[in-house]
Order: C-alpha cells, then structure tokens, then sequence
C-alpha cells in the first residue's frame, strides 16, 4: 500500500499480485481533526485488500533537509503502526505531485479539477517507486 498523506487528503495506492504494478485506489477525504476516522478507514482497506507492507512518503524539502510536514508525517506513522501493525517503508515524496499532476495533464485531465485523484496518483508515484526498487 502506497500512502501520499496530506491534511486534507490522503492518497492511496495499492499494488498488483506481483508487485510489480501500483494503481491508485482511493482518496480519503479527511478535516485534518480526526485521524481516527481516517486510520478506520485505511485499516479497512489493508484488511480487505491483504496488505503486507505500507509505503509512506517523506515530505522532505527540495534541498534535501526536513520539513516542517514530515513532523505531522513521522506522527501519522506512529498512529498508522500502532493500528495496523504493518512494517511502513519511508520515500522521498518531493516532486510526486508535480509528476502525478503531469500524468494526469498527458492524459488530458486539469490536474486542478482532479484534486481527489491527484493524491491517489501521488500515492501511486510513491508506491511504484518503492516497488521498482525492491
């Protein structure tokens, strides 16, 4: 499971059989409040899709360094493992949803009035990426 969090939205995306292949899956639509709902829900969805492993991105800045959002991320994580207790596997997230509005704009869709599949799309980006690494 590919996981792009956000305070609004949070993206995921989950693999074929192989592993060979991420598709997004579902955009969580959250107030940024109440985490319980959201961890509910991606609970959920391990269970129902037999999820072994969680790929999380890391929102570190451009430079390189920590930002400012990978606290809240790093915070997430700790919730998310408690819940699931599945192993979680960090990425660099920089750029995924520069690359994921750029997917969605060769496939003629306004990355703007897509916001709901952006996420999942970015989550996707972050999933396949592990994925062609392991």
């Amino acid at each position: 499971m590919g996981i792009d969090y956000g305070l609004r939205r949070i993206g995921i995306a989950l693999s074929d059989a192989t592993h060979l292949i991420a598709k997004g899956y579902e955009t969580i639509n959250w107030n940024g409040r109440d985490i319980d709902w959201a961890l509910n829900r991606i609970s959920e969805i391990i269970k129902e899709q037999d999820v072994t492993d969680i790929v999380l991105g890391r929102p570190l800045r451009t430079d390189g360094t920590k930002s400012e959002t990978e606290e809240k991320v790093e915070a997430f994580a700790g919730l998310l493992t408690e819940t699931a207790g599945l192993p979680i596997h960090y990425i660099d997230e920089r750029f995924t949803t520069v690359i994921a509005s750029q997917y969605l704009h060769a496939a003629g869709k306004k990355a703007d009035k897509h916001k709901k599949v952006i996420d999942q799309v970015a989550a996707e980006v972050l999933l396949q990426d592990w994925l062609d690494r392991h």
